[in-house]
């Protein structure tokens, strides 16, 4: 009879530990890091973001530093302070004025890579940016970085699922993923 006993007692040790394994698994999700202002790595994060939701219950991207301004309704004008004007100046306006990592070639690169993008039918940034929404994909802006370069909610773009984050909110998606990226 004892034998029972400890069997049960073994098989109720094993579920508890299943439990915590499973509370511990990640979910079905893909969290990512967009830090770069780069046309091309902007259209691969949003080009790995529509892929993998279809794929993932779940897609973040968390954008800091010179990927925000993608996220900027160049429509939507604020009053800004001097250095916040300078960085407005210096940086592109949404999807325009983007360059290449490399090869830009003098501004040559991204009209070239517009013009194969459209002779081979691939959508172009805006509209995977709209896709990307529709498709559920959740934008968490960094609040620091906003603050830093002058940025105010009223000027970002209108996106289903866009919120303000700090760098905890990433770090917490992310430790629950099943895969994490940083473009």
């Amino acid at each position: 009879m004892t034998d029972i006993a400890d069997l049960e007692k073994q098989i109720e040790v094993l579920r508890g530990e299943v439990e915590i394994l499973k509370a511990n698994a990640p979910k079905d999700q893909l969290s990512m890091v967009v830090m770069s202002g780069d046309l091309d790595k902007l259209l691969a994060a949003f080009i790995i973001a529509t892929g993998s939701a279809a794929m993932y219950d779940k897609v973040v991207m968390f954008f800091t530093f010179w990927a925000i301004p993608l996220l900027k309704d160049p429509k939507k004008k604020i009053k800004k302070n001097t250095i916040s004007k300078a960085f407005e100046i210096m940086l592109p306006q949404h999807t325009k004025g983007l360059k290449l990592s490399t090869m830009n070639m003098m501004g040559m690169g991204p009209i070239m890579i517009d013009w194969l993008m459209k002779k081979h039918n691939v959508k172009s940034l805006g509209d995977l940016i709209k896709i990307a929404g529709e498709m559920g994909v959740e934008i968490y802006i960094c609040q620091m970085s906003m603050d830093l370069l002058g940025y105010k909610w009223e000027e970002m773009i209108d996106y289903p699922n866009i919120k303000a984050a700090g760098v905890g909110k990433f770090v917490a998606e992310a430790g629950q993923s099943k895969a994490s990226l940083f473009i």
